[in-house]
């Protein structure tokens, strides 16, 4: 003997985090971009490199390390854009939500230790499908990354979403990279490896089945009565609206763009964007200007509904968590939306009941008040009240219709059961008012974009999405954009929206496919500690 030791050689880092590095860069250029790129099926194996690397990955602190880093890569390629608006914001964003997005991992090693990497991999698509759920139902969550919203563009491969809602979606993600781990693993056997395929091979054609029906069908349907819509883009630099126009200028705008719309285009409703009014108009400071916009609305006869900042007194001894005023009055500041109708002086109001975490609230900031130095505030008012309920909104158009109409304001787009809520509720058509200019020309106003054509899907319901600045534009029922406006620049864009009354199975039962996978995962959980680890 030479007299040197032999010991197991370190592995490279390349060699080590390649995998795992492999995985965050395919699940984060997979998600939507710009409407010309679509990378979308890279998502369907993205997670197989690093399940791959985590196979005999015994030790919690080199597992999660993998895991983790990969989850940091696909939130920071996804989700990067978010630091244009608020550097400090967008880190934490990144931050907490690669953390998040590491659970159902943990859950995979407990699985991996106690019953085996098949177990685990069995039962990996019911956890992350339950815990996306499950994230979502509290206020710390920032849902844009579930899975499913990866295939957002995919209009072929999704449809089948009002079934499954886009929590089937994630679920079959999850389904065939698994499959595809299994079929690359090398341990199976060909008649194993041939039944893989096959179902492999069912899996993308039964949706594409699902949707060559549903797209025959909707071109076979004319019996949809339509209600005349004009969404107004002002372009208006959001940083310039809060602190740069007074009120004259920004009414002015919004009146010129109207008006012109009014005359040639003979809308039955009209859309401004979020916050359009970024002043509490319906207060008595500002009453001159409330009776300037019903004057134009008498004139132009038609129905507008407008994103506005609203501000209304509440009870010192209110349950909703608002903080004192100074003069002993608790006063809540709402980021809202407000119809307006020129045959009726009455004002259908909608305050916005999911907030962006730290951006215009902090989370449970009603238990905790000093939590407030957190904010992040981009839009000139900080720590925005919560609504609490989804009201649908009502007008009658020139021929005597009456119409039922959900209003979403921006980042509730992304949160599927509330946008089922006001379908159940009877809204026909879904409206969205956003503001994307915080954004540039990044592809996060396409981005969130894209999310919302899920919601169309899901509850079979036509979308008008109005943004400040950004993406402006109409959604069919089945996610298909089919008007446009220029991208950042003035502009207005009228269509006909087609209305529906029909409820979807998702939209009766949003959350029947998480709970389900919930409720599949702890039977997995119970079976896989009441047994000892099973060699592979």
């Amino acid at each position: 003997m030479n007299g040197h030791s032999r010991g197991i050689a370190p592995r490279s880092f390349t060699g080590t985090f390649f995998p795992p590095i492999l995985s965050g860069a395919l699940l984060g250029i997979s998600f939507p971009t710009w409407p010309s790129v679509h990378l979308e099926p890279l998502a369907w194996v993205a997670l197989v490199p690093l399940l791959l690397s985590l196979e005999n990955e015994d030790r919690f602190g080199p597992f999660f390390r993998k895991s983790w880093i990969a989850m940091l890569l696909f939130c920071l390629i996804s989700l990067w854009w978010v630091c244009l608006a608020t550097f400090a914001g967008g880190l934490l964003t990144v931050l907490m939500q690669s953390l998040f997005s590491t659970v159902p991992l943990v859950a995979f090693y407990h699985f991996n230790k106690r019953a085996g990497f098949r177990v685990a991999l069995l039962a990996l698509p019911f956890v992350w499908t339950g815990w996306e759920w499950a994230y979502m139902q509290q206020d710390l969550s920032l849902g844009w990354l579930t899975f499913g919203n990866s295939q957002a563009n995919l209009l072929w491969m999704v449809q089948y979403a009002d079934v499954t809602g886009v929590w089937g979606i994630t679920f079959w993600l999850l389904v065939f990279n698994v499959l595809v781990l299994l079929l690359v693993r090398g341990k199976e056997t060909v008649r194993m490896k041939a039944g893989i395929a096959a179902l492999m091979i069912i899996m993308i054609a039964a949706p594409l089945l699902y949707a060559w029906q549903v797209f025959r069908n909707t071109a076979l349907d004319t019996t949809s009565s339509e209600v005349r819509v004009t969404l107004v883009q002002p372009n208006i630099d959001p940083h310039e609206k809060w602190a740069g126009l007074s009120p004259e200028e920004t009414l002015v705008k919004l009146y010129g763009l109207t008006s012109q719309a009014v005359s040639e285009d003979h809308p039955e409703l009209v859309i401004w964007p979020e916050t359009a009014i970024p002043f509490f108009i319906r207060s008595a400071e500002y009453k001159p200007y409330m009776n300037s916009l019903w004057h134009k609305l008498e004139r132009w006869n038609t129905n507008l509904l407008t994103g506005v900042a609203h501000e209304e007194p509440v009870a010192p001894k209110s349950s909703n968590g608002e903080a004192l005023a100074a003069s002993g009055v608790a006063y809540a500041d709402y980021n809202a939306s407000m119809l307006l109708r020129p045959i009726s002086n009455d004002v259908q109001m909608y305050r916005k009941m999911r907030l962006v975490p730290f951006g215009e609230r902090v989370p449970y900031l009603e238990y905790f008040p000093w939590l407030e130095k957190l904010s992040f505030s981009m839009s000139g008012i900080s720590s925005w009240q919560k609504g609490r309920e989804a009201t649908i909104m009502r007008f009658t158009t020139r021929d005597g219709r009456a119409v039922r109409m959900a209003n979403i304001i921006c980042y509730e787009s992304i949160f599927p059961g509330l946008v089922s809520k006001f379908v159940r509720g009877g809204a026909q058509f879904l409206t969205l008012v956003t503001n994307d200019g915080w954004y540039g020309t990044s592809y996060g106003p396409w981005q969130h974009a894209a999310i919302g054509r899920l919601r169309c899907i899901e509850n079979r319901r036509a979308l008008a999405r109005c943004a400040n600045t950004g993406v402006t534009l109409f959604y069919d029922a089945c996610g298909r954009n089919y008007a446009e406006t220029p991208w950042w620049q003035p502009a207005v864009l009228t269509a006909s929206v087609p209305l529906e009354n029909s409820i979807t199975f998702y939209t009766a039962h949003p959350d029947a496919v998480p709970q389900a996978c919930l409720a599949i995962a702890g039977v997995l959980a119970v079976a896989a500690l009441a047994r000892r680890k099973r060699v592979e």
